[in-house]
């Protein structure tokens, strides 16, 4: 979903700046184009020329919604734990880029583990597209809090590497089809 036009913020909501991971708080009339609603979260861009992600609970400030996450629903309890986890992660989207970071390549390792006590820890090792990109801790956060949504996942370990360093090869047929590489 992409708007031609702008959206007036209908009241103060607070975002996190597109590369570089500041938070930004935005004020109640204010203007932005929408550029995503993907994964739980929009990504637009401000009358100031920034483009920033705002949270899918502040959808309503955008007057898209009642505050419910675009797309943040939880995979069914049906098939393994496993797979729900990889099915969740494939509801994570890079703020800037229209593709989910599993077919994006940024998923490296993605292992699942019983607990003593019951229940599942799921541990991911992820990537950015560039080292530079300030957004790893905010797509650090928003991948756990997903796979804390998983039933039967009790915790959640995510961690940032740098390698092997990430490039175009590590993308799905689907993603760089969806993106225009062939």
């Amino acid at each position: 979903m992409v708007t031609d036009q702008p959206i007036i913020l209908k009241r103060d909501c607070a975002a996190v700046m597109v590369p570089s991971g500041e938070p930004l708080a935005l004020h109640a009339g204010g203007k932005v184009w929408l550029t995503q609603a993907l994964g739980g979260g929009y990504t637009v861009m401000t009358d100031h020329g920034y483009t920033v992600r705002i949270d899918g609970g502040d959808g309503d400030a955008l007057g898209l919604s009642d505050g419910q996450s675009p797309g943040g629903e939880t995979p069914a309890a049906s098939g393994s734990v496993q797979d729900r986890v990889w099915e969740q992660l494939r509801r994570c989207f890079d703020p800037e880029i229209p593709v989910n970071i599993v077919d994006l390549g940024l998923i490296y390792d993605c292992q699942v583990e019983a607990l003593p006590g019951g229940g599942h820890k799921a541990n991911v090792h992820f990537t950015l597209t560039a080292q530079g990109c300030g957004m790893g801790e905010f797509l650090k956060a928003d991948i756990k809090r997903k796979l804390l949504e998983v039933t039967g996942v009790r915790e959640a370990a995510v961690e940032l590497v740098w390698e092997p360093q990430w490039n175009q090869s590590r993308m799905s047929v689907h993603a760089k089809h969806q993106l225009g590489i062939e």
